[in-house]
């Protein structure tokens, strides 16, 4: 595999951890910080006078989440090339499981546009009146939330299937592998949306002490040569 791409396993875990932080805060950028700054969920109005006077953040919450999942599908094919030794399978199917995600992540930044393109005074939409045109802004920007959400679940997902290559390789910490899945499981609790955002300062903590060390690991250490060719060889 060295051979064939010129970059050894450890320069490539070190590439995983530079894309890993290059996703990380702009795909929440526009679902967290925008979203969470000008959208008030019980009153239209003033959800779109906000998302109107700062036209030029919500786009940028748009522009950043998009790039941020071709960083996503970069980290994703590096973490399968990684881990692929351990197992085929199931190194295969979580990379299907993030790709999928990874669309789901773009098709809640096409959606979270909607509200700007509902409330500008060009829009199609002029035959309706300004409540309306308010109210279903206001809808779009609730179902980018929600779609996003779901994005979630298979995040959690591909860190359960990752976590558990994690602790069967030879070439890393078990528990990066046991703290990683344990992150999954709390990201899937998204499944009932309601209980999630109960919980979520606890799901960040999680977040934060299986993926901070993960991606610091990657990039200060990447993975043991020897012991990654030595695991090829099986």
């Amino acid at each position: 595999m060295e051979s064939a791409s010129g970059i050894s396993p450890r320069s490539r875990a070190r590439l995983a951890g530079l894309f890993q932080a290059l996703e990380g805060f702009p795909a929440a950028f526009g679902q967290v910080v925008v979203i969470g700054t000008l959208v008030s969920s019980g009153d239209p109005a003033v959800t779109a006078h906000n998302i109107l006077a700062n036209e030029t953040l919500y786009r940028l919450g748009f522009l950043i989440p998009i790039a941020a999942v071709g960083f996503h599908i970069m980290w994703t094919l590096l973490m399968y090339q990684l881990f692929v030794p351990v197992n085929r399978t199931i190194a295969l199917l979580a990379t299907f499981v993030m790709l999928v995600g990874c669309a789901i992540q773009a098709l809640a930044a096409l959606v979270y546009l909607a509200p700007l393109v509902i409330l500008q005074p060009a829009s199609s939409l002029s035959n309706f009146d300004t409540s309306q045109l308010q109210s279903l802004a206001l809808v779009f920007a609730n179902l980018s939330t929600a779609t996003f959400q779901v994005y979630l679940i298979f995040f959690g997902l591909w860190c359960v299937l990752t976590g558990y290559l994690i602790f069967k390789s030879t070439f890393l910490p078990r528990i990066l592998g046991a703290l990683l899945v344990l992150d999954g499981v709390a990201w899937m609790t998204f499944l009932w949306a309601p209980f999630a955002i109960a919980i979520y300062p606890a799901i960040e903590a999680v977040s934060a002490l299986a993926e901070i060390p993960l991606l610091l690991w990657f990039v200060i250490f990447g993975v043991n040569n020897q012991k990654w060719y030595a695991q090829v060889r099986g």
